[in-house]
């Protein structure tokens, strides 16, 4: 058994082109993880600002492995750990932040707490898509704005990373779910993903879409995945006593809508268990969840038609950054 692994890793912040290919001692096992024989990752913006420095505070120790979301084969098992075996095929987002490992390596060790069996009906490299913007969306939506049947619910952004699973969660809760997206080619995918109320904020303007959508009162839950000025518009379409959910909420916001309207205001940043360790099992529980919402087809990730290796990870940063990529960003196992 080899006692070294090939990685990509950064030594310093800057543009896609930091990372190098090395070889690292493989991780040992403590109690309470498992070290997952990595079969893919995805791209995820958090990834690319950490790398481009603009998180350093997160960062990992560089040389660092960057990336969360991992999906893969549990190759040994520390103790203390229940419910995970060798062989068994798994999904997390797990690491890549400071004190904890990424991906883009052999092998990824993991807080066993985090991972969660990968859904069986799905390629297992798909479901490296799934781990940080489904916890995201459940966070939001699940967890802060408890959404109910019968609810109407906007989203913004909903054929991004965490939207598209945002309007799927809501409609698996039985929401009437409304989904904002910027062209014709966003529109089908939503129909793909089963969504039918559509709005094109090319086409249609925010006031027409909650007084089309709600006779003008105003939506029960928002969830706002855009952040900056986007937030205000989130003030604007929900209904008095509403409650707002974002994803990017570093802005300077004025709040006088907020007050008018008696609103709640919930931020989600789901790296906070990985960065202040606490809370972990419930990651492994969402994905837990997720999992069976896939093998009962009531959620599949949206996947752009371009692939990587590892190898290629610079150009799926510069990719990512792009803007011209459309769903999540797979990165395959792979070495030069």
């Amino acid at each position: 058994m080899t006692q070294t692994m090939h990685a990509m890793v950064m030594d310093d912040f800057g543009e896609p082109d930091v990372f190098r290919q090395t070889e690292l001692p493989r991780p040992e096992v403590p109690a309470q993880h498992v070290l997952i024989r990595v079969a893919a990752s995805s791209v995820n913006p958090v990834d690319t600002k950490i790398r481009q420095g603009k998180l350093a505070a997160i960062a990992p120790t560089r040389p660092a492995i960057l990336h969360g979301d991992v999906a893969g084969t549990i190759e040994a098992i520390g103790a203390e750990v229940e419910g995970l075996a060798v062989g068994d095929e798994v999904y997390a987002c797990a690491g890549g932040v400071n004190g904890r490992q990424g991906a883009l390596a052999d092998f990824m060790l993991a807080e066993a707490a985090l991972a969660a069996h990968a859904p069986q009906s799905i390629p297992l490299n798909d479901a490296a898509a799934l781990p940080l913007v489904s916890i995201t969306a459940w966070e939001a939506l699940i967890d802060k704005a408890r959404v109910q049947a019968g609810q109407k619910v906007l989203v913004f952004g909903g054929t991004g990373g965490v939207g598209h699973i945002g309007v799927q969660l809501a409609k698996w809760r039985g929401a009437s779910v409304v989904a904002t997206c910027s062209s014709k080619d966003k529109a089908e995918q939503l129909t793909m993903l089963g969504i039918e109320d559509i709005a094109n904020y090319r086409e249609e303007s925010l006031d027409d879409i909650i007084q089309s959508r709600t006779g003008g009162q105003g939506f029960d839950v928002v969830f706002d995945t855009v952040g900056g000025e986007n937030l205000q518009k989130a003030f604007a379409a929900a209904r008095l006593n509403g409650t707002i959910v974002t994803t990017a909420a570093r802005s300077t916001q004025d709040l006088s809508q907020m007050h008018a309207k008696g609103l709640s205001l919930h931020a989600v940043f789901m790296l906070i268990p990985m960065l202040h360790n606490i809370g972990t099992s419930h990651h492994g529980e969402i994905l837990r969840q997720i999992a069976s919402l896939v093998d009962d087809d009531q959620l599949r990730p949206l996947l752009d038609s371009q692939q990587f290796r590892f190898a290629d990870v610079s150009k799926a940063h510069a990719y990512l950054e792009s803007g011209l990529h459309s769903g999540k960003i797979i990165l395959k196992h792979g070495f030069d």
